[in-house]
């Protein structure tokens, strides 16, 4: 009887020993997948691997993540190499889908769009980051993204962001923007064109027919209509060629000595005023969400789309001295100087 009760204690110890040692060796099997590999899409991935670790996922040790980039020619985009686009990222979707996960983080508003559904119809919950307008990735609204999945936006209000862009320039009237057809650009400058009135603006676009399009041209045409100064959205586009078309516009800007505008807190050249959510914050809060999805299994859908509460504005002192531009109190007392 006393060996009998000196096994089941001895049992019970060696249990409770070997429980923290088994959840040690679970090991989180997280896929990765984008179209592109634009800088902002690197700094995402970068913070969203950063965040995990923090909380105790590591890459390398209870962690293994593949990460997939779709290379797309976005310069070279036509219809057929779009379609072919979506096919891939539909391909990938299913391979993902077979493979069964644990989580797939998917950047940018494409991947999400188009490959969610067929993940998310597998059982493997999905966890998005740097999408713009979580609507036009597929989610409910700004905040409830829908079953099976969700993650964190770019999203910023553009009728605060403007009100930003009052204080630095109250003079301007007329804002211009260049931008093309990726669906993180198309949203954006709708919504700019949506709230731009109440802070009296008045909006004038160009939509290029091709990424490899030259910038100029079509600036050329918003100066004949009146363009105060530009404005750089969420797009791509500029990242290309090493920034070519932010090296275009601020020749522009110099031969008008108009001041430069980015809603991309990225340090594009040219602009004096950066204001906009960071793509590495987005990698972390989704990051955060990913945790509690493997960690603690919550549904995804339980978790509203996280935004960052505030906004982001740097400035380029020295671009500001350029243009002869005082900044008032009120801003100085929010931005942030560029590095």
């Amino acid at each position: 009887m006393k060996r009998d009760v000196l096994f089941l204690v001895c049992s019970v110890i060696m249990l409770a020993c070997a429980s923290p040692c088994l959840a040690q060796d679970k090991i989180y099997r997280v896929e990765v997948l984008q179209v592109t590999d634009i800088e902002p899409y690197k700094l995402c991935y970068t913070k969203f691997v950063e965040e995990l670790a923090h909380n105790g996922i590591v890459e390398g040790s209870n962690l293994a993540i593949r990460r997939t980039v779709i290379d797309f020619d976005v310069e070279k985009a036509g219809l057929w190499k779009k379609i072919g686009v979506l096919m891939r990222i539909r391909s990938e979707a299913s391979r993902i889908a077979g493979e069964k996960p644990d989580l797939v983080l998917t950047i940018g508003t494409p991947a999400t769009r188009h490959a969610k559904d067929k993940i998310i119809g597998a059982g493997v919950p999905v966890v998005f980051a740097a999408v713009a307008i979580p609507e036009a990735a597929g989610c409910k609204s700004l905040t409830e993204s829908g079953p099976g999945f969700t993650g964190s936006t770019l999203y910023m209000d553009m009728g605060n962001a403007f009100k930003i862009v009052k204080l630095a320039f109250p003079t301007l009237k007329t804002l211009a923007v260049v931008y093309s057809d990726d669906e993180n650009a198309v949203a954006h400058v709708e919504e700019a064109k949506k709230h731009a009135p109440s802070a009296g603006y008045r909006i004038i676009s160009r939509q290029v027919g091709s990424k490899s399009d030259k910038i100029t041209p079509y600036a050329m045409e918003l100066l004949d209509e009146g363009a105060d100064s530009f404005f750089i959205p969420l797009d791509t586009y500029y990242g290309l060629r090493d920034y070519e078309a932010c090296k275009d516009l601020l020749k522009i800007g110099d031969a008008t000595d108009q001041p430069g505008i980015s809603f991309v807190l990225m340090k594009f050249p040219g602009a004096c005023l950066y204001v906009g959510s960071d793509f590495g914050i987005s990698g972390a809060m989704s990051a955060r969400q990913a945790v509690k999805i493997m960690k603690e299994g919550v549904k995804p859908e339980t978790l509203s789309i996280a935004h960052q509460k505030d906004l982001n504005v740097m400035v380029d002192t020295k671009m500001m001295q350029k243009r002869g531009v005082e900044l008032p109190m009120e801003l100085l007392q929010i931005a942030k100087p560029v590095e």
